[in-house]
């Protein structure tokens, strides 16, 4: 293990850092602006449009297919994973972020212009393709870029971008889809995309380009694209399935799973679905983590419009403390000294989220106020800044640098596809209870737009999958070996 952490840190560099240079030092400097202004671009889109899908799901007559606009987002991007880790390993992460930067505009461009749901669908999965080459793409880029004692504080400069997005976001995209409609949150975001191009790829290309060093260039392993395919394949099949809701429909999952169980199996680290300790636990984790969350807070504002009478505007902005507080969290798990309590704050951090997600359809309840979403969101969102960072960390110290692209898309994909399948499930089991009812008038029906059942039934299966984390994160660290 020693000697795998330290084959690790030594990361390729043109010119010898000082030893306690930062992520912000004059080596590292331009590099690190331009990778976080990337994921600035991602926070941005993310932010502004989980606040104007409400009004576009109703605007498109597509309420009942309301989680498949998020989750063919995470379906796509589970074949990007794969590509990019390939992609990244063989000639290194320049070619997976330009790829998934422009990819990513043009489904913003094709969502914005969509006459029907299906077709905003079809741009979230654009999107959904770029946005997974781009984040293993950057994750090869710290890998290769950083040395091992900086990593966790560009992981929480990552997080900290979220901060000015998650506050701003909400707000100018309400104000926007109130007053100029929803189309122009997608249509505007591709602006942004100039910026991150001029400053991360001068930088990626010169520091962190071409094959590992003291490594031949790997080949493009077919297998596993094959297997990537079969992955996203069988999700798409599987949500479809799922939002549909009639017999016929078990024909559909049936093949999806079918396609989806060997793909994942072949994919995922030997021992993940029984959390083995070490790497498999950490790609694991990452799955429950942002599966239960992510499809526990795309909800959030559909509830609060729908049954609280909320604006656009106010129901994104009840999420917008989250991004101070997850890059809190991330911040937190940075500092050296808290390194042996990994595990414990993980598990902590678990807690969190699972307590925000039980918490937030309280509001269902009139008498509850509607900023108890507000605070319980901010706490949950502290957790997933300890969870995800960490788990970044952890994967990067269980990677040699040959397999670091590998690894990062299958923590990625684990973070994919448990995003789409349990988007998927809560879906189904909104439309199921009647969730799909949200007519036109959108808030303007209150609380008799749709049956608060149909919310509990996609929140508090989602804090029971968030405790199975607090587990699995006793089981991080990898066994440790007699000499």
């Amino acid at each position: 293990m020693a000697a795998l952490e330290d084959v690790t840190d030594d990361a390729p560099a043109l010119t010898v850092p000082s030893a306690t240079e930062g992520v912000l030092g004059r080596t590292y400097r331009a590099l690190s602006i331009g990778i976080v202004t990337v994921v600035l671009l991602i926070a941005f889109e993310a932010t502004a449009v989980g606040t104007a899908m409400p009004v576009a799901a109703r605007e498109l007559d597509g309420v009942s297919l309301y989680a498949f606009a998020f989750s063919g987002f995470f379906t796509t991007s589970l074949f990007g994973m794969v590509l990019a880790g390939q992609w990244a390993d063989r000639s290194g992460p320049l070619g997976p972020v330009t790829a998934g930067i422009g990819s990513f505009a043009a489904g913003l461009l094709l969502a914005g212009t969509a006459g029907g749901m299906w077709m905003f669908i079809a741009g979230r999965a654009v999107q959904g393709l770029g946005g997974g080459l781009v984040i293993v793409g950057l994750y090869v880029v710290v890998s290769r870029a950083y040395p091992g004692h900086l990593r966790p504080a560009i992981m929480a400069a990552f997080a900290a971008s979220w901060v000015v997005p998650s506050i701003v976001g909400p707000l100018a995209a309400g104000a926007v889809t109130e007053h100029l409609g929803w189309r122009w949150v997608f249509l505007g975001i591709p602006v942004l995309v100039v910026l991150p191009l001029a400053l991360a790829l001068p930088e990626v290309r010169r520091r962190a380009s071409g094959a590992p060093a003291g490594a031949a260039p790997a080949a493009f392993d077919r297998r596993r694209i094959r297997l990537a395919l079969g992955i996203s394949l069988g999700a798409g099949l599987l949500q479809y399935a799922a939002q549909d809701l009639r017999p016929l429909s078990l024909l559909p999952a049936a093949v999806g799973a079918a396609l989806l169980v060997p793909s994942v199996l072949g994919l995922l680290p030997r021992g993940t679905y029984r959390a083995a300790r070490g790497l498999p636990s950490v790609v694991l984790l990452r799955g429950i983590a942002a599966g239960s969350f992510i499809a526990a807070e795309s909800f959030v504002p559909l509830m609060l419009v729908t049954q609280r009478g909320l604006s656009p505007t106010l129901a994104g902005f009840s999420l917008a403390a989250g991004g101070g507080t997850w890059a809190l969290g991330s911040w937190l798990q940075s500092r050296p000294r808290v390194e042996p309590y990994r595990e414990r704050l993980v598990a902590w951090g678990m807690v969190l989220v699972a307590a925000a997600v039980a918490v937030a359809p309280s509001v269902l309840t009139p008498a509850v106020p509607v900023w108890t979403v507000a605070v319980a969101w901010a706490f949950g969102c502290l957790g997933m800044g300890l969870v995800i960072s960490s788990t970044s960390v952890l994967l990067l110290q269980l990677s040699a640098p040959e397999e670091a692209g590998s690894n990062s898309a299958a923590l990625q994909i684990s973070d994919g596809l448990s995003n789409a399948l349990l988007l998927a499930a809560g879906g189904a089991a909104f439309a199921a209870l009647g969730g799909g009812a949200v007519g036109a008038a959108g808030h303007a029906q209150g609380a008799g737009g749709s049956h608060p059942a149909a919310f509990a039934a996609v929140f508090l299966p989602m804090a029971a999958v968030a405790l199975v984390g607090v587990w699995v994160a006793a089981r991080l660290r990898a066994p440790v070996t007699s000499p």
